[in-house]
Order: C-alpha cells, then structure tokens, then sequence
C-alpha cells in the first residue's frame, strides 16, 4: 500500500514538473522538428567570371526563395542549401578528369537532389553524361556549356541521358544571334567580306564553323580563319592577315580574358575593319574602364538577357538591379555573356518543378522539367526534346540573347 501511494506522488511530482517547463518555456517540449533541407549542387570553376557570377546569382535565387519560407514539397516547405565545388576545367592544362572528380566529391559529400548550375566547358559536359549523370541520376542543369552534341545525345539515348537539362543557349543560337547581325552589316554597309578567329574549344569552334557555312551561302567571302590555343594573348599575325586580305569585318569568338588584348591591338595597327563577334571580357558593363575605351566601335554578343537589362523582359530588369544591390556594383559590371542568369533562372526552374511534381524524387522532377514553361531573367523558359530550352529573338515566345555596340561608354542595344 505504501509503495503504490508512493509511486502514485511520484507520478504527480513529476507531472507538475513538466506543467511548469511547458508554462515558462511553451515551445521546448513539443515544437516540431525542422524541415530538412532541399539541397542543390554548383560545380563550376569558381576562379572564371561567368561562373563564379553565376555562383553568387544561384545564392541570390535560394536567398529569395528562402525569405518566402522555401519551396513546398508534400504540404510542407523546406529551405534550399546550395554547395559550390571548384573544378578549375577554365585553366589551361587542367585534365577533364580532374573536374569530373571534383564533381563526384561534391556530390558524395554534400549528396544534392540535383546539380543546380554547371559547367563551363563543352568538354567537361560531354565526359559528364556518362562518368556522372548516368551513374547518379540526378536531374542536371547545364548553365554556360554551349556544345550542340548534348542534344543529340539526349535525343539519340533519352533513357540514359535525361537527366540532362540545358538553360543557357548552345552553339547554333549563337550563330543566329550572329549571323543576324552579319545579315545588318550585309545590307546596311555592303560589306561582304569576313575573316574568322575563334578559342580552340569545342562550342566556339562549332560557332564559327556554323556561321562561316551559313555566310558563304548568303554570299560572303570568308577570306581567312584561325584558331588560337586557350590563353593565347598575341593576335597580330591574324590582324595582319586581315589586313593583307582587306576583309571588311573580324569576327572572333573567345570566352578567355586575353581574347580582348585583340581589340588593343587591333587598334594599335590600325586595321580598318568592322569587329563584330563574341569576346566574353568586352561584354561586361565594366569594359569600357577596363581596357580604357578600346572597346569603342565593337559589336559584341550577350548569350542570354539579363546579363544587359531587357526592357521587354521585367525579369530581367530586376535580376540585373537585385544583383547590383546584393553583390554591389563592381561585381553587377562584371556580368559577363551568360553564367549568372542562367544559374538564377536554373534555380526557380529547379523549385517550379519540385512545387509540380510535389517530390525531390529523380524520374518525376525530369518530368515536371520537361513541362516547364515560365519567365525568366532569360525570357520565357520551354524545353525542347532535346531538353534545351528554346532561344529566339521574342521573350514572349522564347528566351533572347542580344548584341549591342560599343558607343562612348554605353553598351547600345
């Protein structure tokens, strides 16, 4: 009898206790768990400048999503954690393999539901499909390689490749972006003939040979072309040849930082011919300071909206605005071709088809990716079957790159 009455204050006692922990410390006993993390990768090479722009607007994006409470998966909303690796693939001599390790590592370590942004080169990209892709099976958003072979990959072996999704444009886009401006410079001046000087890597060498076949059926004369190794900063030999050929307008295609020593020198030896192309550092707001106004005159391409504000795209207008303020100005100037728009929009892509799909599972977020359609920074954003989203020259219709000329300090569209 006396063990139970003793058991039974016992019971009270303890009771008590409890009541007065939960009256002064209301959510310590049944507050519930927090929700884990949605988790994105960024393997990039975070020492290039498209990339490690699109490193910080890939931040911006999760930063947003965050502040509104995540993204809501199954009736409950989760934060989103993003990781960077760097793959050093922009650095001359750095082995394809290394990057792929790098790659791997990220993704054992930090185990992601998806590669958010990534990577640069068309090289690493390709060697990817098989070596990481398929062997993890993770949805995988290309946002600076431009090679045009990923989708016939896709195209060719969906079941092995799907996976794969491309948000910035490829190798064929930029060829129309620059053949309409050749198409201008055509009708308008007359001119008809052109000399070609390119980066030996895969997507500006595909540029350039796509674009010396289109403009030799429209009539052009391509009087020369060559090919300069990654790191290259000496031109001259070339810029003669422009010279001794009278080719009317330069067109290169580099996304290297010495590419726009070729301006310089250009200038320097006094050619007199049109440069209308595609150099990566001669595309930041910042050029003009940069290489003290040797820019002016040049006819320059910007990949994807965004990078420039596009009055026809709001988005884009407040991605460009939203990246000075969060990032400052010194950094907004250096906004480059494509890399930090891409990486933005690939993130609300990402969270649009987990909120669809209603799962971080692999097969149904490939499926809720493939019925994307929304707007960007970038323009409206649809995949192909090909899973490239569509690029054009109408953001209602599909996303835009521009081109636009150096004149007196300002980038004119």
């Amino acid at each position: 009898m006396c063990t139970k009455q003793r058991s039974k204050k016992n019971w009270l006692f303890y009771l008590s206790v409890i009541g007065l922990i939960v009256t002064i410390f209301p959510g310590v006993c049944f507050s519930q768990p927090a929700a884990s993390p949605i988790v994105f990768g960024m393997p990039a090479p975070l020492g290039e400048s498209a990339s490690i722009s699109g490193w910080r607007a890939a931040q911006m994006a999760v930063e947003e999503i965050n502040a509104k409470g995540g993204v809501l998966v199954g009736g409950v909303k989760r934060p989103i954690e993003i990781y960077s690796i760097d793959t050093r693939e922009h650095e001359p001599g750095i082995p394809i393999h290394d990057a792929l390790m790098a790659i791997e590592k990220l993704i054992l370590e930090k185990k992601p539901h998806a590669i958010a942004a990534g990577p640069m080169r068309s090289e690493v990209l390709l060697a990817a499909l098989d070596a990481i892709v398929y062997k993890y099976k993770l949805p995988y958003m290309v946002t600076i390689a431009m090679t045009p072979v990923l989708e016939a990959k896709i195209s060719e072996n969906y079941d092995k490749y799907r996976y794969v999704f491309r948000i910035n444009p490829n190798a064929i886009y930029v060829v129309k972006l620059l053949s309409e401006v050749m198409g201008f410079l055509g009708k308008e001046f007359g001119f008809k003939k052109a000399y070609l000087i390119c980066q030996d890597v895969l997507w500006a060498k595909a540029t350039i040979n796509g674009l010396e076949k289109g403009m030799k059926a429209t009539g052009w004369e391509i009087v020369g072309k060559d090919v300069y190794p990654t790191g290259a900063s000496e031109f001259s030999a070339s810029l003669a040849k422009v010279k001794e050929t009278k080719a009317q307008v330069i067109i290169p295609v580099f996304d290297m930082p010495q590419a726009a020593v070729l301006l310089k020198q250009a200038r320097a030896m006094k050619v007199p011919a049109i440069i209308a192309g595609g150099i990566e550092p001669a595309a930041r707001s910042e050029a003009w300071k940069v290489f003290g106004g040797e820019v002016e005159g040049f006819i320059n391409t910007i990949f994807t909206a965004g990078h420039i504000p596009v009055k026809a795209i709001p988005r884009s207008v407040g991605f460009y605005e939203n990246y000075g303020k969060k990032w400052g100005k010194t950094e907004q100037g250096k906004l480059s071709q494509t890399g930090a728009a891409t990486a933005y929009d690939s993130v609300y892509v990402l969270v649009n088809a987990i909120e669809r799909a209603g799962t971080l599972e692999s097969e149904a977020l490939v499926k809720g990716l493939e019925k994307t359609d929304m707007i960007g920074a970038i323009g409206r954003i649809r995949f192909s079957k090909g899973h490239q989203v569509i690029y054009g020259f109408d953001p209602k219709e599909s996303a835009i790159g521009v081109a636009f000329q150096w004149v007196k300090g300002e980038r004119v569209v």
